[in-house]
């Protein structure tokens, strides 16, 4: 039962990830008055489908992509509402839209999430973890930040020279890095300072968060504030995640896809004591899928939104469209190359299953 819940959820959450997507491309499309011919959630053989007006509507067997198909988007038209007709800038925001819903969907749900807890986040150091002197029996720090410098009140900007938007950034950089100190840069009575070096560590647990963040009170500007910055957050993690995976820190080994996915939300839906915990746990899931599907969808990889992007720059410098054979075959063999990868990672996500 618990297996059928789980792939459940699954469903809903991927339908939704590619239905926003697909959507913000139908919509700009709709608005730049661009013919769209079918709109399409899932892929493989239709369940249903209708048609209304010029566009097909559809959904479809296996809910790991989708479609918008517009006229003369991939072959010339006479069309005066083809794709191919409109002004370069109204192309690039339909190509764009996709990925840039994806990222909007990921705020509104950190938005919701917020809403759900008793206090909103910040960087602000609220209290160092404590200890009992044996000896003594005298309340002391058990925090090494504090012991390096780092003081109540602090407000951490940046580590090591990298931006910190949110505790989700801070919580990153600590957890994903081998080195032993860091250059931390607060704000403390409204001066930018810099500690260096600073060492995290927490003598009770022997981890690194060794102190606790002070919380907001929830008003719409602090929830909407932190939104934005928790999404930014989340966008550079999975950027970072990208250029560790090109330089070698991360194998094919360390990817997953939709089956992998499909246990991660399985253990998401079991983390928590209650109801409000597991939702909250599959939503920071959510969160994360979906600004992945849009910082991805923007990389310049032939097949993807990015890489339609880049064509569209090019006309624009040449002032005239490269011949869409040509821009077909290198989307083709993008394309092809990534449903490879999504085998390869399938294949590997099954036989982990079964070990």
């Amino acid at each position: 039962m618990q297996h059928i819940v789980t792939l459940l959820i699954a469903i809903v959450i991927f339908g939704m990830i590619i239905g926003i997507h697909e959507f913000g491309h139908f919509i700009v499309a709709k608005l730049h008055k661009i013919q769209v011919n079918q709109f399409a959630i899932g892929m493989g053989p239709r369940i249903l489908h209708f048609q209304k007006g010029e566009t097909e509507y559809s959904l479809r067997l296996f809910p790991i992509g989708g479609f918008c198909s517009m006229e003369g988007e991939d072959e010339s038209s006479d069309n005066p509402n083809a794709f191919e007709k409109k002004a370069i800038w109204r192309r690039m925001t339909v190509v764009l839209a996709g990925a840039i819903m994806n990222i909007i969907l990921g705020f509104l749900l950190i938005a919701v999430l917020l809403c759900t807890s008793q206090k909103v986040p910040s960087t602000v150091i609220a209290q160092f973890a404590q200890t009992t002197d044996a000896t003594t029996g005298e309340t002391i720090t058990a925090a090494e930040s504090e012991r390096s410098g780092l003081q109540v009140g602090d407000k951490i900007i940046a580590i090591d020279g990298s931006h910190i938007f949110s505790t989700t950034d801070l919580i990153y950089k600590l957890q994903t890095t081998d080195a032993k100190s860091f250059s931390v840069t607060v704000k403390r009575d409204g001066e930018k300072i810099t500690i260096d070096p600073v060492t995290f560590h927490n003598d009770n647990t022997e981890g690194l968060l060794d102190f606790a963040v002070q919380g907001k009170s929830k008003n719409p500007v602090t929830v909407l504030s932190y939104a934005a910055k928790d999404t930014v957050a989340t966008a550079k993690l999975i950027w970072m995640s990208l250029i560790e995976l090109v330089s070698g820190k991360y194998s094919l080994q360390d990817l997953s896809g939709p089956v992998g996915t499909v246990s991660v939300i399985e253990q998401a839906a079991s983390t928590g004591e209650n109801v409000l915990e597991r939702v909250q746990s599959v939503l920071n899931l959510t969160i994360f899928i979906t600004v992945n599907v849009g910082v991805f969808n923007l990389l310049p990889i032939p097949g993807l939104d990015g890489s339609r992007f880049v064509f569209l720059l090019i006309e624009a410098v040449r002032r005239k469209p490269i011949p869409k054979e040509r821009e077909a075959m290198v989307h083709f063999i993008g394309m092809a190359a990534l449903f490879l990868l999504m085998i390869l990672v399938t294949v590997q996500d099954v036989s982990r299953f079964f070990q």
